[in-house]
């Protein structure tokens, strides 16, 4: 079996056109950007949890590998495309040539991301799932139109700064957010993203941490 690196997976133009399609396709639907920003910042940051918890490099390059290919299944279609995706992902790794074992846990992964059918059942899928429910931002916000914003535009659009710090000396990892509540209340972002932080504070039990969420400086959960 080949170990199949991180480099092959970013570099591999077959999952190039996965990710841009499945973003164009979700830029149609009014969704906003899950495109090579998202994915990219949803690789670094499930590796970068899995390391700083002492976990080894090749776990840290599996989660990078899972966190960067997770939203493929949007090609499909948005509804349980956390599934989809986990099927073009084995299709992929397999052609690849990758150790059905490693395959076995990334496609497990990035089966089990989203808020609505996931379940924190390994350490790479809850890196995955604090690193993608974490990555809230302004930039992500495709509609240049603030007049004509929906709810979700508002939420993301509000939030001006956005940094998931994890303290390993007390075992906490906190997602800290500024948002500019003219632009969006708090309510608001609970009424959005409450099952995706519920889902946090799960994953992040997995891994032997407390999930906190701090809004505009105050503790929030």
């Amino acid at each position: 079996m080949k170990t199949v690196t991180f480099e092959d997976i970013k570099t591999n133009e077959e999952i190039k056109t996965y990710i841009s399609a499945a973003d164009k396709a979700l830029s149609e639907l009014g969704y906003t950007e899950h495109s090579f920003a998202h994915v990219t910042r949803c690789a670094e940051g499930a590796s970068s949890i899995l390391r700083r918890l002492g976990y080894d490099k090749r776990e840290c390059e599996l989660a990078q590998i899972a966190g960067y290919i997770h939203d493929i299944g949007n090609i499909i279609n948005r509804i349980d495309h956390a599934q989809s995706g986990a099927v073009m992902a084995f299709r992929i790794l397999d052609k690849l040539g990758m150790d059905p074992s490693e395959t076995a846990r990334i496609i497990c992964a990035i089966g089990n991301h989203d808020e609505s059918t996931g379940v924190a059942v390994s350490a790479i899928s809850a890196a995955l799932i604090l690193a993608d429910k974490s990555d809230v931002r302004r930039s992500r916000v495709r509609n240049s139109d603030i007049a004509s914003f929906d709810i979700h535009d508002r939420v993301n659009y509000a939030v001006e700064k956005s940094n998931l710090e994890l303290d390993t000396q007390h075992n906490v990892i906190t997602l800290f957010l500024e948002i500019d509540t003219t632009i969006s209340s708090v309510m608001d972002y609970f009424e959005i993203f409450l099952k995706r932080m519920l889902l946090c504070r799960k994953a992040a039990e997995y891994l032997g941490l407390k999930f906190r969420l701090n809004i505009n400086g105050l503790s929030m959960l």
